[in-house]
């Protein structure tokens, strides 16, 4: 057996005093073993929260993926080794604030090109000409509880990205004093004038990339984010621009698709924006709800791409600190 079996082996043993020996003597943090293992997966697996430590000191990649889609953390998570758990979830919030690694990789090939991009509608989904869905309608409870919340405090309300429509049509169940619209995509557009949006009295559409459209916004009691196409950095960015937007005592949400295919990349997205808003002055809150009854097979059928994979959203509930002690 060769120095990063005999680590794979130790790491699984929790023998903390051999894994530095073997670190020290050259060993392989990065390898994966016959079953599709690191030495992290192992020590994480068994809760071996100082071997964890060592071996992310020593290099080891903390989001490596199993054959079965499984990183570290998730087996961590699964076990309930609680103290693994944190040191792995810090590690990774760490990395995404200086590298933003995982999120770039979820959104490869869909930056930049959508807004030329052909769309289609159907009864339950918006989809792209590469047959990714821009949104579907299992999305409908999420984007009324979303709705509920950005509402709860009356008002003027601006929603970025109208997609089926499905978190605007909720929105007008409360009747705000007026309703903004920021919608980018031509032809999504031209659909909600085709079907009356442009009619409704405290409605007003402003067509254009939020980014270029900013000097024709005001202030508002809530704002929803959801747009298709943009990278975490583009949350990121709009993130700035909450202090002039967000009335104090307003609510902002957005739709929390943060790595939705893996579960404790999603915990660490999760965490990492709701640091970088406390940041900025924001309390976030985030309310579980679970959506694994609206995800039955048949509902990804044509669909190239599941977006999501997790059987609980988070929904994020964001107020300034002031307003929300």
């Amino acid at each position: 057996m060769d120095e990063t079996q005999l680590l794979c082996e130790a790491s699984r043993n929790g023998d903390l005093d051999k894994v530095i020996a073997l670190i020290n003597c050259g060993a392989d943090v990065s390898y994966f073993g016959n079953d599709g293992f690191t030495p992290l997966m192992h020590g994480a697996k068994f809760g071996h929260a100082a071997v964890v430590k060592v071996l992310l000191e020593a290099g080891a990649p903390w989001n490596a993926l199993s054959p079965s889609n499984l990183s570290a953390g998730d087996l961590a998570m699964e076990e309930g080794h609680q103290e693994a758990f944190e040191i792995l979830l810090n590690a990774g919030i760490q990395s995404e604030l200086i590298l933003g690694t995982i999120a770039r990789k979820a959104n490869e090939n869909v930056h930049g090109d959508y807004l030329e991009d052909r769309v289609t509608f159907s009864e339950d989904k918006l989809m792209d000409s590469d047959s990714k869905a821009v949104m579907m309608a299992w999305e409908k409870p999420l984007m009324e509880a979303h709705a509920k919340a950005v509402c709860s405090g009356g008002g003027h309300i601006l929603n970025i990205g109208f997609g089926m429509g499905l978190v605007d049509t909720a929105i007008q169940q409360y009747s705000p004093a007026t309703h903004t619209i920021i919608e980018a995509h031509p032809e999504v557009y031209k659909r909600m004038l085709d079907t009356g949006w442009g009619d409704k009295d405290n409605v007003k559409i402003i067509f254009g990339r939020w980014q270029d459209v900013l000097s024709q916004l005001e202030t508002y009691d809530g704002i929803f984010f959801d747009t298709y196409g943009e990278h975490y950095e583009d949350l990121r960015e709009f993130h700035q621009h909450l202090p002039v937007l967000l009335k104090p005592g307003g609510i902002y949400s957005f739709f929390n698709g943060l790595c939705g295919g893996n579960a404790f990349f999603h915990v660490v997205y999760c965490n990492l924006v709701s640091l970088e808003l406390e940041n900025l002055g924001y309390h976030t809150q985030l309310i579980p709800l679970p959506v694994k009854d609206c995800l039955g097979e048949k509902v990804w059928e044509g669909v190239r791409q599941k977006y999501w994979q997790l059987d609980t959203y988070y929904l994020p509930f964001c107020q300034s600190v002031q307003d929300s002690e």
